[in-house]
């Protein structure tokens, strides 16, 4: 009996060039590809095509300026992004399956979730199930995005700003944003500044610092301050963005219950607008489509308690 062409696919394909395929759809280059692989841009360029010839279809429409998947090509990427995350988490069940709670949890958080909610959960956790793992790994919220979404991480916390209708999201606390600056500042110890004393000041500030990204309303008190148009340091990590500011490269951004213990220590000086700081909202993001073991059922389970007990007014960190 012949084999229909379908199933031949499933059964002979090599799951290298798939992998291969998921690296260059994400990044939309042949040549930081084969960076991000370590390989030769040949090899990647001979994978492509071969995942190619084998599907029957073009996946990649490119040249000297642009470089767009197909619609092939973008339903096999998505395709291929719940099949990698699916099996990205069979370690982490197997590890689960015992009668103590002995899993590992991976959890993706943007730099600046700083939240006693957050810490009482995974103080609790560890309390209670001692012999559990975790792994918290910082990233930009586009990437924690991305990661809930591929099932790498087992939930994320992270500004948002579009909403994935793949996952779901539930405020955990809303933060207020202020502009700071360090000791080697000219404007550092200075009282009774206005917003417009900031004009044409140098700034330094996050990734995300975009009108059409999570820190919008910060991007939009920047235009208004009339800062310097040209960001001179930008860092998905907040300490490293409080480094730039203390070491006086220019005006930034920190939530201000962050930045209070500095402010107290005078490490950092507090700028206008003293009035209506921007609010960003943080958020839990889960899959639901993910399959979640012992350990990480046991700590979002533990998060989202605390997190409906907590009052909303007390969710809200204003300095």
């Amino acid at each position: 009996m012949v084999t229909p062409r379908s199933e031949r696919l499933v059964w002979e394909l090599d799951w290298n060039l798939l992998r291969t395929f998921v690296v260059i759809a994400e990044v939309k280059s042949i040549t930081r590809a084969a960076e991000r692989l370590n390989l030769k841009q040949p090899s990647v360029s001979n994978a492509l095509k071969r995942l190619e010839d084998r599907v029957g279809r073009r996946l990649v429409e490119r040249d000297a300026t642009r470089f767009d998947l197909t619609e092939v090509g973008q339903l096999l990427y998505e395709q291929a992004v719940e099949v990698f995350g699916t099996i990205s988490q069979l370690p982490q069940l197997v590890r689960g399956v015992s009668d103590d709670v002995t899993g590992h949890v991976t959890i993706a958080v943007a730099s600046h979730v700083v939240s006693p909610i957050f810490d009482r959960a995974l103080m609790e956790f560890h309390r209670n199930y001692p012999r559990a793992t975790l792994n918290i790994s910082v990233a930009a919220s586009g990437e924690v995005t991305r990661q809930v979404r591929e099932k790498r991480a087992s939930f994320g916390l992270c500004l948002v700003s579009v909403r994935d209708p793949a996952l779901d999201y539930l405020l955990v606390f809303r933060e207020f944003f202020g502009f700071f600056c360090g000791p080697h500042h000219r404007l550092f110890g200075r009282e009774g500044l206005k917003l417009a004393d900031l004009k044409g000041e140098t700034s330094v500030s996050f990734h995300t610092d975009h009108i059409a990204d999570a820190l919008r309303p910060v991007a939009l008190l920047r235009s208004e301050a009339k800062l310097n148009a040209n960001v001179v340091g930008v860092s998905s990590s907040l300490e490293e963005v409080r480094r730039m500011i203390v070491a006086g490269l220019g005006v930034g951004p920190l939530p201000l219950h962050v930045a209070r213990r500095d402010v107290a220590d005078g490490v950092l000086w507090r700028l206008p607008p003293y009035e209506a700081p921007p609010a960003i909202d943080i958020f839990l993001l889960t899959n639901p489509d993910k399959a979640l073991n012992r350990a990480e059922k046991a700590l979002l389970a533990g998060l989202q308690m605390l997190i409906a007990e907590t009052p909303v007014e007390e969710r809200i960190y204003t300095d």
